[in-house]
Parts: structure tokens; sequence; C-alpha cells
């Protein structure tokens, strides 16, 4: 990072953003159209003389925390989040840290591969401890494609929950869910784990408060079934009951399988699936 990336990225973005765009009064005559560092402050929750030394480079490691409450009062874009969360990584003095975590593998052993395989029309997914989804049935790729859930590079289920705007309207439960998000990352975290740490921050600077709230409040525990409300675009409202098992090798991974609860949800699945009226059967809430 050059000699204060960071804070010459605030103070642009603060001065980019008028007071109507952040829904405060215009106020008396400015000398810049943008927000005083004062109504930054105040909308983001932190003090003005910290704001100050953020800025002016005296200051160059806030707490992901911080620049998520910064990211929601200066109204960034997704990209933009990406990028003040690089700036902060870039300038983070813990890089050197060893990894005393594996890392999340990607990789399905074959007897889980020959399950998914065999659960044929059904959607299921396979996911890491991250939340990575590093496999699937077509089914699952059915219902899940064209919410956009699968346009990651890899696919995520936290990063699409808290970061695509698409996310609430396909999940009207969508409060519950992030919850179970949060939950489902944090059953098996560690201090030692520089990835989940690396995912946090990301998801601290990316969706603000909304992800960090939720790390700091008491965890919910991690549902291991359950009924979730899935809104697709061509089958319309799903009610899918979900059971979430995990083989017995310690990678960190578990299998996911939805099936319908309700008849209309059971015809709704077979026709997205091409299947004929009574294959995937419905199983109750």
């Amino acid at each position: 990072m050059s000699d204060n990336e960071l804070g010459a990225f605030l103070r642009a973005r603060r001065e980019a953003l008028t007071p109507a765009e952040a829904g405060l009064p215009a106020g008396p005559r400015r000398r810049t159209p943008g927000l005083r560092r004062a109504e930054l402050a105040m909308l983001a929750g932190i003090s003005v003389e910290y704001l100050a030394r953020l800025e002016q480079g005296r200051d160059r490691n806030p707490s992901p925390q911080v620049l998520g409450a910064l990211s929601e009062a200066l109204r960034l874009p997704l990209d933009a989040r990406l990028h003040l969360r690089n700036l902060l990584k870039a300038g983070s003095h813990h890089q050197h840290l060893c990894a005393a975590a594996p890392a999340p593998t990607h990789e399905v052993r074959a007897p889980v591969r020959a399950l998914l395989d065999r659960l044929g029309p059904t959607p299921a997914a396979v996911v890491n401890q991250l939340g990575d989804l590093v496999a699937y049935t077509d089914g699952f790729a059915r219902l899940a494609g064209p919410v956009g859930l699968l346009d990651g590079d890899p696919p995520s289920l936290p990063r699409y929950v808290f970061t695509d705007p698409r996310a609430r309207e396909v999940y009207p439960d969508w409060d519950r869910v992030a919850d179970q998000q949060v939950a489902a990352l944090f059953l098996s975290v560690t201090s030692a784990d520089p990835y989940m740490a690396g995912l946090v921050q990301e998801l601290s600077v990316t969706a603000g408060p909304a992800f960090s709230s939720r790390v700091t409040a008491p965890a919910p525990l991690r549902a291991r079934s359950g009924v979730d409300r899935f809104v697709h675009p061509e089958a319309g409202e799903l009610r899918l009951a979900y059971e979430v098992l995990e083989p017995a090798e310690t990678d960190g991974q578990h299998l996911v399988v939805y099936l319908p609860t309700d008849e209309a949800t059971e015809t709704a699945l077979d026709a997205l699936m091409g299947r004929r009226p009574g294959t995937l059967r419905a199983v109750g809430a």
C-alpha cells in the first residue's frame, strides 16, 4: 500500500457523498458538496477524532467492524467495499502469521461424491467450513442457479446471503437464515484459524453491521434440520425441509439435502426438475 491509500479512499468517498444521498439535511453553505467529517462520524458511530486519524493516516489498522460501519454510512457498493477490505488487508501487520489450521478443502471424497450422484434430482450440496459450495446435484443447480447463488468463484452461502441484494427476496425469512449462516461459520471456529478470520474480516467490511452485529451477539445454536422458504423466479415460493448430514471424516464438509414439505412445493419442484409428478415426495414440515 502506498503512503495513505486507505485514508485517501475514505476521504474521497466522504467528499463524493452528498448530505441528501446520506439522508441528511444540506444545512448551511458548504465549502464542499460532500459530507463533513463530523457528519460521517455520526452516521458511522465513531468519533470525529478517530475518523480524522484514519483519513490522515495516523491510524492505519481500523477494525473490520469500523470499516463495515463506514461502508454503510458511505453507501458503498459491493465492489468499493471489497476494495476497502483489500486496502485493510494490504496494510495489516499480521500477514506473516503462519496458518495453524488446515486450509478449507474444495475436493470432495469419492464416497461423498457417489452419494451426491445417487441423489439424482434431489436438491443437495456439499458445503465446507467456510460455507463454500464445493459440489451439488443438478437439482440444486436448477434451484439455486437462477437466483444467483452459484455466481461466486467459488459459490459461497454466507457471501450470497450477506452481500447479494437478491438474497433478501429469495429468503423471505432472511434474518433467520442470516443467523444460521453465522451459527454455521462459528460452529468450529478457533482463534488459530486464519481462513475463518479472513472471511469474518471480509464480511464485516462488505456486509457491515448486518454481519458484524451477529458476530458480536450471542451465537444461536446451529440448526441441523428445519424448513426454509425459498422464492424461485420460475417455481414461486417453495417450502423446503433441509437436513444437514456430516460424514465421518473430519474435513469440515457437510451435506445439505432439501426436500419439499407440501404438495404445492412437490409439484413445483418436479416441474422445475423436468420430472414426472411424484418424483420428489413431500415429507411434511
